[in-house]
């Protein structure tokens, strides 16, 4: 039997009891994901001395899975539209549980980095299929909303997932963390199996024969040109200081290492409970006049942050929050004005696309981050102050290229069908 998606232009405003439903695994798969790579950071100061790597050695660990999700977002483009998008949700999301299996497994440095490279090949396109299936069944008026609940699973990652894993990681060692997410990924998934119906109406629309001919077109649309370099410029100012965020909290600011769970898990409810406002908002008063709002105080709060020496614990955590405030208030409105982008027919390697590119530029400033920072003779974290500026570089670049992006998307993208089938 073939199951029809819900007309995604639809002016019907509320959410049906499966789009909820929908929402909530596609926000717990974009959880498991988010985890997996942002607990390599707080790990880090566990890993580092437990495998007596340098800070250049972990950098290059951190951007492993980026640059390997972002050659297998390369590599999926031009058939991402070609199937079902729950069955390549699956497909990938086996292969992710996988691979943090292996994560896990790994005794020495070399094996460390394979597992990594193995998870991001997997893990590196779900993002871009969650959202294709986000704006397959939901109205553009619904996408503000939509976006904030699933990006609420970063947070969640923090509130749940980061002082769970710090917890199992100072309980026993920085191996268990990854069998745990590997388990609770796995019941994810099969719930996904059982619930989720296909989504499939875009296999109805015309296609081009060639995969490479669908890439092509894709990558040559000077609209998706646009939305590619903001993807590019905002990934690489955020990866450049998550890596070492927690050594520069442990040891710059003072701050034990016992007391990071407490800080990530009241970031994280903070963000839970800003992130689906921030989305409502978007909805009301405008996409990109709550990016602005966000870029602003990112821009502010990375100074302060990065500036910062040994503070109390308090302060710190106002900080962190209000910095992610702003983080959240610049991607939440940002991944629903992407939504908008592509014509359906090429939704699917659009996000694939932009996933590789965000995910390359990820790797980069992860590697650029390992070679500007350095340790001096006490431990502690030299020239972070230094990644903040190139953040607020990169904040201005993207709000430059967002600002002519969004001028263009009240009008269509016409959908190339000279080559379909």
């Amino acid at each position: 039997m073939t199951i029809t998606n819900p007309d995604p232009d639809s002016s019907n405003p509320v959410f049906s009891a499966y789009q909820k439903l929908v929402v909530g695994m596609l926000a717990f798969l974009q959880f498991a994901v988010i985890l997996d790579f942002m607990l390599m950071s707080p790990l880090g100061a566990t890993i580092m001395p437990s495998m007596a790597i340098t800070a250049k050695q972990f950098g290059v660990v951190v951007s492993a899975y980026a640059f390997s999700a972002g050659l297998s977002g390369l590599l999926t483009a031009g058939f991402a539209d070609r199937y079902d998008r729950k069955k390549l949700l699956l497909f990938f999301y086996t292969g992710f549980i996988l691979g943090t299996v292996w994560c896990g497994l790994a005794q020495t440095y070399e094996l460390l980095l394979l597992a990594r490279i193995v998870t991001g090949l997997f893990g590196g396109v779900i993002g871009s299929i969650v959202l294709a299936i986000a704006t397959d069944l939901f109205a553009p008026q619904l996408r503000g909303r939509v976006m904030g609940m699933i990006q609420t699973a970063f947070a969640a990652s923090q509130v749940l997932g980061i002082p769970f894993g710090l917890y199992l990681s100072n309980r026993w060692n920085w191996h268990i963390p990854f069998f745990a997410m590997a388990l609770l990924g796995l019941v994810g998934g099969l719930f996904v199996l059982w619930k989720m119906k296909p989504v499939a109406a875009h296999l109805a629309i015309p296609q081009e024969h060639s995969a490479c001919k669908h890439l092509f077109h894709t990558v040559t649309e000077p609209r998706y040109l646009l939305a590619f370099a903001a993807v590019s410029l905002l990934q690489t100012g955020g990866f450049m200081l998550m890596p070492f965020s927690s050594t520069f909290v442990v040891n710059n600011l003072g701050i034990s290492i016992h007391q990071l769970p407490t800080l990530y898990m009241i970031t994280g409810l903070c963000t839970i409970f800003f992130g689906p406002m921030i989305g409502k908002i978007a909805d009301s008063v405008g996409k990109f006049k709550v990016f602005i709002f966000g870029t602003l105080m990112s821009m502010l709060m990375v100074v302060i942050y990065t500036h910062m020496e040994a503070v109390s614990f308090p302060l710190l955590v106002v900080v962190n929050v209000l910095l992610f405030v702003g983080i959240f208030s610049r991607m939440i409105p940002f991944q629903a004005m992407m939504a908008s982008v592509p014509t359906p027919v090429q939704r699917g390697s659009f996000s694939a696309i932009s996933a590789s590119i965000q995910q390359l530029s990820g790797g980069v400033a992860s590697v650029l981050a390992g070679h500007i920072v350095s340790f001096d003779a006490t431990g502690k974290l030299q020239h972070y102050d230094l990644l903040g500026y190139v953040v607020i570089a990169t904040s201005v670049a993207a709000f430059t290229v967002l600002w002519r992006l969004q001028r263009t998307l009240v009008t269509p993208v016409p959908i190339n069908t000279a080559n379909a089938a």
